[in-house]
């Protein structure tokens, strides 16, 4: 935190006057009386200067005028409180504080959606997780590409031209609708029907192969597939820059197994390709028809992305059951000698029914994405029966999102929506209620200037000054670890605070004109923080409750 790294730094010099060299790592403080603990010192318990070491801290904390009170424990945890009376700038100041030093360039690869079906409740994950990584990496200072990956290519969009074939479905005219239906029948037939297999393996080489007519129907079921895709992520507040898939590196693919077979890279085992790296099991490149796995694919996109987008990081948002595939990726990539980037399998569980089933449909089926929207919208319309359109959907988005992202990534959830819509609980409606009480109460004293002196009268005052100058370290924190639950719970403690803070007394009547302003003020930064958090999330803040 930018606030502690004077301290941080002296802190940092001190240790080092012992020989002992390391970075220092302030948490915040469990303990109800500090605001933070530094734990370095705990396993010097036995060093040869710990003494020197103590009494070096002891007079560094009383010098310095960010620190209000201290005390280092028997096993010499340092727990600290920290001087408000400097804070104000700071705060003034919270955009540029959260700036990155070393900027970055990544690509989020998530969404992932196979053309030819709907987005269903297995997308939802995928999609605000890696919203909320590109917008919260954006705010910090990196550069940020987002690519949804598209499923565009192979055998089931074979299967799919293949059906519409035996069915004299004429594709270039083809709907939504009717790609719905086909998906699940042409995937059934397949497993089932040898000659319908073959028909699909004709079709899929043809494509393989750039057949001009086959190249045609392709990109009719892509048109329309896509069109629905865009118009649906666009009614949940998802959009991407970049919208390629598994076609744009079939040209590539060709190519890179030739390149990777000279050089004894990857190799024929009984039909198939696989790679030569001495592993069990055996990496699988191709299959032994010739078609391309996932792997395949992939391997190519890194190719794609190396030559066309310069970037550091590559961060894939995609649920934790592949995660054997990107193991797999990933230990590709470092023995073909690709350029070295940083590569990481940001991973998740599952979101559930009530019962901790898989989400599914009364006819058994999975549930659509735009079908759970639906039943939040018309749940919300019924308890809130005064909101207009645009609020029911915001407080929608709101509910599907922070629910989701409210969870530890790596962890399963059920989704409840009488559960996620209490306005009492730790729920996106608690969390736009109270910047709503914010923005309100700033509305209501009607006073334009909101430039004041700081001046902090209580606990409730003193506890929401204190967390908002954590919204630093809880953005490293997402940032550091791909994990956005730091920010959502953090976005429910400032809120809570608030409401603590606005219920204690009617902030309008203080008599007292500098106090009033200063309530104001702190009003005013917790809205900042809010709204700053919110759209780190990929919420937007509504107007009225």
């Amino acid at each position: 935190m930018k606030i502690l790294k004077p301290l941080i730094s002296e802190f940092e010099s001190l240790l080092e006057n012992s020989n002992i060299h390391e970075a220092i790592d302030i948490k915040i403080s469990s303990i109800e009386k500090f605001d933070y603990q530094i734990n370095n010192l705990v396993k010097y318990q036995n060093h040869k200067d710990i003494e020197k070491i103590l009494n070096g801290v002891e007079k560094l904390a009383l010098d310095n005028q960010i620190i209000d009170s201290f005390e280092i424990t028997e096993k010499n945890f340092f727990n600290f409180t920290i001087n408000l009376n400097n804070v104000q700038d700071y705060l003034e100041n919270f955009k540029e504080n959260i700036k990155t030093e070393h900027s970055k360039k990544i690509i989020i690869d998530y969404g992932g959606p196979n053309i030819g079906k709907p987005l269903h409740v297995g997308h939802l994950r995928s999609l605000n997780i890696g919203r909320s990584l590109y917008h919260t990496n954006k705010l910090i200072g990196n550069s940020v590409t987002s690519d949804i990956h598209l499923g565009d290519w192979g055998m089931p969009v074979a299967q799919i031209i293949a059906y519409c074939e035996i069915q004299n479905i004429i594709i270039n005219s083809i709907t939504v609708d009717q790609l719905i239906d086909i998906y699940p029948k042409s995937s059934e037939l397949y497993r089932s029907d040898k000659s319908f297999q073959i028909l699909a393996k004709e079709i899929n080489k043809n494509l393989n192969e750039n057949e001009n007519e086959s190249i045609k129907k392709w990109k009719s079921i892509r048109n329309v597939s896509v069109s629905e895709l865009k118009e649906t992520l666009s009614i949940l507040n998802h959009d991407f820059d970049l919208w390629l898939g598994e076609s744009d590196v079939n040209n590539i693919i060709k190519p890179m197994i030739e390149k990777l077979t000279k050089e004894k890279k990857i190799t024929l085992d009984d039909g198939a390709l696989v790679s030569t790296q001495e592993k069990e099991p055996k990496i699988l490149i191709t299959k032994s028809d010739g078609s391309y796995l996932y792997l395949t694919t992939d391997l190519g996109t890194v190719l794609n992305r190396l030559e066309n987008y310069e970037h550091d990081i590559v961060l894939y948002v995609v649920d934790n059951r592949q995660k054997f595939h990107f193991e797999q990726l990933f230990e590709s990539i470092e023995y073909f000698d690709f350029p070295e980037k940083k590569y990481e399998h940001v991973g998740f569980g599952t979101v559930n029914d009530e019962k901790g089933n898989p989400f599914k449909t009364r006819e058994g089926g999975v549930k659509q994405l735009i079908d759970l929207y639906k039943d939040t919208c018309a749940y919300l319309k019924n308890i809130n029966k005064d909101l207009n359109e645009e609020t029911i959907h915001e407080l929608a988005n709101t509910v599907l999102t922070y629910s989701d992202l409210l969870t530890n990534r790596k962890t399963d959830y059920k989704f409840n929506l009488n559960k996620f819509t209490n306005i009492s609980g730790k729920t996106g409606i608690y969390v736009q209620y109270a910047q709503v009480r914010a923005k309100r109460l700033i509305e209501k004293s009607q006073d334009k200037d909101t430039n004041g002196e700081l001046i902090i009268t209580n606990e409730e005052e003193r506890n929401l000054i204190v967390s908002l100058l954590n919204l630093e370290f809880y953005i490293n924190q997402s940032t550091k670890f791909n994990e956005p639950h730091h920010l959502a719970n953090y976005l429910y403690d400032i809120s809570n605070l608030f409401n603590n803070f606005y219920q204690g007394e009617n902030i309008l009547s203080v008599e007292n004109e500098e106090v009033k302003k200063s309530k104001l003020l702190i009003t005013k930064y917790f809205l900042q923080n809010s709204n700053l958090v919110m759209s780190c999330l990929g919420i937007n803040p509504v107007n009225k409750m």
